[in-house]
This record gives C-alpha cells, sequence and structure tokens, in this order.
C-alpha cells in the first residue's frame, strides 16, 4: 500500500515538472467501511474492518505525499495532496429509490466512534493527510458538511488535523436543494463554511457567497480561514516557487511515469490480491506440459477495460486474460457467452461446443461497473442474468472440472459453484488492475501462490438488509 502510494505521488510529480498537469490534489484514498456488500463503490475501499482500513490509510496517505513509512513527520512539504474521503457514514449510492444526496445514516456515538471514525482518525493522525472530503450524506439529521462538531471539534481539534476540508461534488447544493437542511441557499453557504469546510467542489458558493455575505450570514474571517488552509496547501506543494523542476521535487521528471519498477508493482499488487476460494482434486495449478488446448470463456474474459475498475488513470499495458493464457498455451480459443456481466443475451450453445473441444476450460464471470459503481448499488448478491446458467452447462460439457474466475469489487454468491463437483477451482481476482491478465494467468499456472483472505465476507444471495 505505502509503494502503490510512492509511485502514484512520484508520477504526479512527474507529470506536473512537465507541465501537463495543473495541481498535485489526489481525491484519494477511499476509507469509507465497506459494511453492506451491495454498495456500489465498496470497490473502491479496503474492505470492512475499520482497523485495516485505518492502517492501509495511513501508509497509502504517507506513500502519497512522500513521507517515511513511518515514524515522526518533519517536513511540511509535500511531493503530492491526498485526500482521505468521505468523511463519514457512506456507504449508499442508490437503494430502492433513496439515493445517496437524501440519506439520513442513523448511527450511534459508539459505532461513529468504533467503525465509521477510526480510518480517519488514523489518516490524519498516523498518515498526516492534507485534505479531508466532507460526505453527501447525513448523519443523524445534520449533513456531514454542515457538522461543526465533526469537522472543526473531532477532526481539527480532537486529531490536530492541519490541512483543507473539501465538499464531495455539489454537497453544498444538496444542504438546500435536496435535503431541506438549509431553509435558503445562502443558510447553506453559513453552514458549511462555519461547520470548517473550506472548499466546494461545484459552483453552489460562488454562486450565493456574495449573497451570503450581503446577508450577514458569513463574515470575512469565515472566508479568510478557508482561504490559508486550502492555500496553505498549495504552498506546501510549492505551487508558487515558480518553475517547478528547480525545486525540491524538480528531479522527478516524466519518465518516471511507466517505469518498469512501478509496472512491477502493479503486476505485484494484482498477484497479492488474487484469492483461491476452491480447489477440489489438486485443480490448480495448470501444468503448461499437460495443457494441449482451453477455451477461455465469459464476458470478462478478453476486455481488459474489465480489469480496472472505477476511476482509474490510463494503463500502461493492456492484457486481456484471454491474451495472457495465449502465451501458455498455443491452442486457445475464447467465447465471450454473454454480451456482457449483465448476460441478459447468451450464447450458451456456442460456449458448450467450446467447453466440449478443449482439453480445459476457464470461466471469467462476475460483475462489471454496470453493476456496480458510484451511483449504483447492487439489489442483489447472485451473478447477473444467465451467468449461473452459463456456468454450470459449460461445465457439464466439459472433459475435466473447469476453472471459475471472478472478476468483480464486491462479493457475488457462487454457493452453486462451490457445491458442484464439475467445478474444480474457483478464483476471486477482484478488479486488479493493468497486470490483471497476467497475474491470472501466473496464478492459473502456478507461477504465484494465491492467498486465502478476502477483504469482504462471502454471503449467501439469501442475505437482506431492509
Amino acid at each position: 500500500w505505502y509503494r502503490i502510494g510512492q509511485v502514484i505521488g512520484t508520477e504526479a510529480r512527474g507529470v506536473y515538472n512537465n507541465g501537463q498537469a495543473e495541481g498535485l490534489t489526489f481525491w484519494a484514498p477511499n476509507i469509507n467501511v465497506f459494511r453492506d456488500p451491495r454498495w456500489g463503490r465498496g470497490q473502491e475501499t479496503p474492505g470492512e474492518d475499520p482497523t485495516m482500513t485505518g492502517k492501509y490509510a495511513a501508509v497509502f496517505v504517507r506513500g502519497v505525499q512522500g513521507y517515511a513509512i513511518s515514524g515522526a513527520i518533519n517536513s511540511s512539504d509535500l511531493e503530492a495532496s491526498a485526500c482521505c474521503k468521505h468523511f463519514t457514514a457512506y456507504d449508499l449510492e442508490n437503494w430502492k429509490g433513496v439515493t445517496r444526496f437524501a440519506f439520513d445514516a442513523k448511527v450511534t456515538e459508539q459505532d461513529l466512534a468504533d467503525t465509521y471514525n477510526p480510518p480517519f482518525k488514523s489518516c490524519v493522525e498516523d498518515g498526516g493527510a492534507s485534505g479531508i472530503m466532507c460526505s453527501y450524506n447525513r448523519v443523524n439529521g445534520v449533513p456531514t458538511c454542515a457538522d461543526h462538531n465533526l469537522l472543526s471539534k473531532t477532526a481539527r481539534g480532537d486529531w490536530s488535523f492541519n490541512g483543507y476540508i473539501t465538499s464531495d461534488c455539489d454537497a453544498v447544493a444538496i444542504i438546500h436543494d435536496v435535503q431541506g437542511y438549509a431553509k435558503a441557499p445562502e443558510d447553506a453557504v453559513a453552514d458549511v463554511l462555519k461547520a470548517g469546510m473550506d472548499v466546494n467542489c461545484g459552483g453552489y458558493i460562488q454562486t450565493h457567497g456574495v449573497s451570503a455575505y450581503q446577508q450577514g450570514k458569513i463574515t470575512g474571517e469565515d472566508i479568510d480561514r478557508a482561504l490559508r488552509n486550502l492555500f496553505a496547501i498549495r504552498m506546501r506543494l510549492g505551487l508558487f516557487n515558480g518553475n517547478p523542476k528547480y525545486n525540491r521535487y524538480g528531479n522527478i521528471r516524466a519518465d518516471q511515469v511507466c517505469k518498469k519498477e512501478h509496472q512491477d508493482l502493479a503486476l505485484q499488487a494484482a498477484q497479492d490480491g488474487i484469492v483461491l476460494l476452491k480447489n477440489d482434486a489438486g485443480a490448480l495449478p495448470l501444468s503448461k506440459s499437460k495443457v494441449s488446448s482451453v477455451a477461455v470463456i465469459g464476458p470478462n474474459g478478453n476486455n481488459a477495460s474489465l480489469l480496472l475498475g472505477n476511476y482509474f488513470g490510463p494503463p500502461c499495458i493492456s492484457v486481456t486474460p484471454f491474451q495472457a493464457l495465449q502465451g501458455y498455451v498455443k491452442d486457445a480459443t475464447f467465447v465471450q457467452g454473454c454480451n456482457a456481466a449483465v448476460c441478459n443475451v447468451s450464447n450458451i450453445g456456442e460456449a458448450v461446443h467450446a467447453a466440449s473441444s478443449a482439453d480445459y476450460v476457464v470461466l471469467f464471470m462476475g460483475l462489471d461497473q454496470n453493476q456496480e459503481r458510484e451511483e449504483v448499488d447492487r439489489l442483489e448478491l447472485g451473478l447477473p442474468g444467465m451467468q449461473e446458467s452459463l456456468v454450470n452447462k459449460v461445465a457439464d460439457a466439459a472433459k475435466k472440472p473447469v476453472i471459475l474466475v471472478l472478476l468483480c469489487g464486491g462479493p457475488v454468491d457462487v454457493t452453486f459453484a462451490k457445491n458442484n463437483p464439475k467445478i474444480g477451482a474457483i478464483v476471486w481476482a477482484g478488479y486488479p488492475g493493468q497486470a490483471g491478465g497476467i497475474a491470472i494467468a501466473q496464478v492459473l499456472f502456478g507461477e504465484h501462490n494465491p492467498g486465502e483472505i478476502l477483504f469482504h465476507p462471502t454471503l449467501s444471495n439469501s442475505w437482506r438488509l431492509s
């Protein structure tokens, strides 16, 4: 995690120093606790454990900002600026008509202290984060961006936070326009500035700030404080120090982007994120010398963009799982089987024929960004559409027990596959990034040992929350 943060900070500086970026602030990491497995943005987080999420937050932020992995932070300079989000108790996008903009999270003081806030506390106290983003939702009736107790008393007071606090985009507008918490737009502006928020992502304060000032709802000191917090970070980044090539981080060049060591780290991260869920009768690893042909089947098998999840930059390389497996087996065939992960249109017959003709079968199923992402939650945990039927029919037709690889951020219920003796192995790969196809192939052929612990629970599709 620390090394990944380091690469992000270094590559950001390289791009900035080359004149290809206007700023160096990153609104990451997402450290909300992944409590509901149907949440569309769970894929962005380290999981359901507040302690692990806090440790992740601290070292990732240290890496991005150019600090040592541990110990005292003795410099105010920033290689890049990290922002921990979304503060706090945010894990809903759109659930049965309830949107994140209107959602009011009812959280006890104990649960807030034990579950939702510890990652942010660690991000600030242990990581030295220079930014915090308040969330869209309310907590016990109060919008987080308008909560003085949360932003000023807790973050700045109790944790000694020294940085800027930004809203999520248009989170100030919804305080009046959606939530009705503020009676007038000017009240929304006053609520957030007096609570301790500094930056509005959106144009609401720009539109209504002057009238809020004229009406006496905000003061010059409210504005000055916000500007001080914002410009202090820009100064710590060296944005006012002239030509960046002659400043502290000026020796970092654009050739740092996609350098071999960074791509090697992307591969290691992908490898270490893969988890073996089932392996009956030694189905894995496969043997190069014994696999004469392989059928790769499934909507996630030959599209490199599906390896990336959401919120990603342009990858340095683009290798699909099918392309990677072609490097191990010359006689490799790909059949999509479904139109996409939604799998409402299928060609099971073609998939069955390919499976019955090959020595081995690897199925690439799971989810994509149409099932889970920002603004999209899932209603259930099963594989979408006709995926389960496709898997079972391919398994029935195959000569040997098939291998099922799951590409998804949140958990999926594959109890059917666990109990099917014709499915020899199940591998969870998440959204493994640019090197994911290579990493999966290496795991399948025994060149890397997969992990054994998921970052989220495996739950039955019968599990429900109201």
